[in-house]
């Protein structure tokens, strides 16, 4: 086993230069990252929230108010099914998982039945549905969301949040943030170099909810300001000081959903205005509507809140448009990036946020820096008193590629280094030792059983690598444990912990193998130097 074998000389040096190359740009200023030439790797270690300092937040996500939306959705949807049915109907209410509505004419209730049971159909590509319709006493019939429905709503909100979310921080040029599910409903966001949480909260938090209905023409709106508002319609305030607020048909006829392209253009008099496209559902949703109603009003609605109310001049069969109102090119550009990252499936409520210094982080890093290499130093002082210079200088180098191949991989995958990390990575490099100590001793135990020097440290190769393997293998799966189940500084120990144990074996079996082979090779010795 201790011989010089072409193939392991050539892989250990191979990944040795390669590890340097992706270690290399942590040496270097960003410029002269800059200049360097496009082939070669750029990437540094990404610092955490705790060593680089930036913003924390804990968002919950409003599955109440969800639900809520839903049922509206839903009790908007039974109106407007019965009425195309032509059934009277009476006492539409909501309920806690759906809607119930009274048919006074018995004659129609089969009717009504039947009307109500399309709307529960299950979806295209669906193969339970997600409501259900019951015959109560009274006449009344009730549309009701399952149970599975209603469980389901909060665990797939949370996941369309945390997607929302991660994009509409992509766009604001965030390195590397830290986007993690907590608990069923709560999103915690960390973003490294982002000094200011309001702001990060003001662009994550905003609900980006775009859709378009038609203005309600038909009733007064002093009216409705009064508290008189019909049933089918709402009171939405507005952008325009001359129309404070309008009267609005709860109706969505075509939602921010079926856009696939926004952008910041430009209105007919030069001012800030957006441009956006549909989808093939959406242009024809949105042709329909602009053709049936020529010559009426119809409102563009962010968040509850009507930021234009065109009257419609044509139809607009495109499947294109443009939404023109007060904005600034900022503004504008916020939107876009708002509408293009998609809108929240619920409400975001911060329960916690917090800022971490600059400075405090750079203290962490000054103390990670600090406590890396007084465990360095003992470990090298450990290792030259006990196998001297020459088994333990080489013990020594192993440990430095180690650690140079751990900062290379995380360079290369572009993994977060945290301040539990630095720990991992100390451990890392003395579990590396460990792995030499233990072919020290197998050597030393083989020596004294008479063994010559070159058959004690092949045999302490040899005999020692089981060991070694068992006991790197249950630590690699203990720190996959960590880092699939683990959050926040768990998840960066198990990273650098898992990267390093997968190093630490390699310097062990290769770089002090063949350093060993190398001493042996050139003082032809005849005896251990650690016996």
């Amino acid at each position: 086993m201790i011989q010089l074998s072409r193939w392991k000389v050539t892989l250990v040096t191979l990944v040795t230069l390669i590890g340097l190359l992706f270690a290399a740009p942590n040496l270097l200023s960003p410029a002269q990252r800059e200049a360097l030439p496009g082939w070669v790797p750029a990437n540094t270690l990404n610092l955490g929230l705790d060593l680089q300092g930036g913003s924390y937040l804990l968002l919950q996500v409003d599955v109440d108010a969800l639900r809520a939306e839903r049922i509206g959705n839903m009790t908007e949807d039974v109106r407007l099914t019965l009425r195309e049915a032509g059934v009277p109907f009476s006492d539409l209410r909501r309920l806690p998982d759906g809607v119930s509505v009274t048919i006074p004419e018995p004659a129609n209730y089969d009717t009504a039945f039947e009307a109500l049971g399309r709307l529960a159909q299950p979806q295209a590509g669906s193969m339970q549905a997600d409501m259900q319709v019951q015959r109560s006493g009274g006449n009344q019939l009730r549309l009701t969301y399952t149970p599975q429905a209603l469980n389901a709503m909060g665990a797939t909100a949370v996941d369309q949040a945390i997607e929302v979310v991660r994009r509409r921080i992509d766009s604001l040029g965030t390195r590397e943030p830290a986007i993690t599910r907590q608990g069923q409903n709560r999103i915690v966001v960390q973003a490294p170099g982002e000094s200011d949480p309001a702001e990060l909260e003001r662009v994550i938090g905003q609900t980006a909810v775009l859709t378009f209905q038609m203005l309600d023409e038909e009733n007064s709106i002093a009216e409705a300001m009064q508290g008189r508002v019909p049933p089918d319609a709402v009171l939405l305030p507005t952008d325009d000081p001359r129309e404070p607020y309008l009267l609005v048909k709860r109706r969505v006829l075509v939602s921010g959903d079926n856009l696939t392209r926004a952008s910041v253009g430009s209105d007919q008099f030069q001012r800030p205005a957006i441009d956006f496209r549909f989808d093939g559902v959406g242009a024809r949703r949105f042709g329909d509507v602009t053709s049936q109603n020529i010559g009426r009003r119809f409102a563009i609605i962010l968040d509850g809140r009507v930021i234009s109310a065109p009257v419609i001049q044509s139809a607009i069969t495109g499947g294109s448009g443009q939404i023109t109102g007060n904005f600034s090119i900022a503004s504008a550009s916020e939107l876009v990036n708002l509408l293009e990252g998609g809108a929240l499936p619920a409400p975001l409520n911060v329960e916690e946020r917090r800022t971490v210094g600059a400075s405090l982080g750079a203290d962490a890093v000054a103390a990670g820096t600090t406590a890396t290499l007084v465990g360095f130093v003992l470990v090298v002082v450990f290792m030259v008193l006990s196998y001297g210079l020459i088994f333990g200088g080489i013990s020594v180098l192993a440990m430095l590629l180690n650690g140079l191949l751990i900062v290379g991989a995380m360079s290369a995958i572009q993994a977060t280094l945290t301040l539990p990390g630095i720990a991992g990575l100390i451990l890392t490099l003395a579990m590396a030792v460990d792995a030499n100590v233990l072919i020290f001793e197998r050597m030393r135990e083989e020596a004294r059983l008479g063994k010559s020097a070159i058959m004690s440290a092949d045999a302490g190769f040899s005999r020692a690598m089981s060991t070694i393997l068992d006991a790197n293998i249950t630590t690699l799966g203990a720190a996959l444990i960590l880092f699939f189940f683990g959050a926040g500084p768990v998840r960066g120990f198990a990273w650098t912990l898992s990267i390093g144990v997968v190093t630490s074996v390699f310097t062990a079996v290769f770089i002090t193998q063949i350093g060993v082979a190398l001493w042996f090779r050139i003082t032809r010795s005849k005896t251990l130097p650690i016996a």
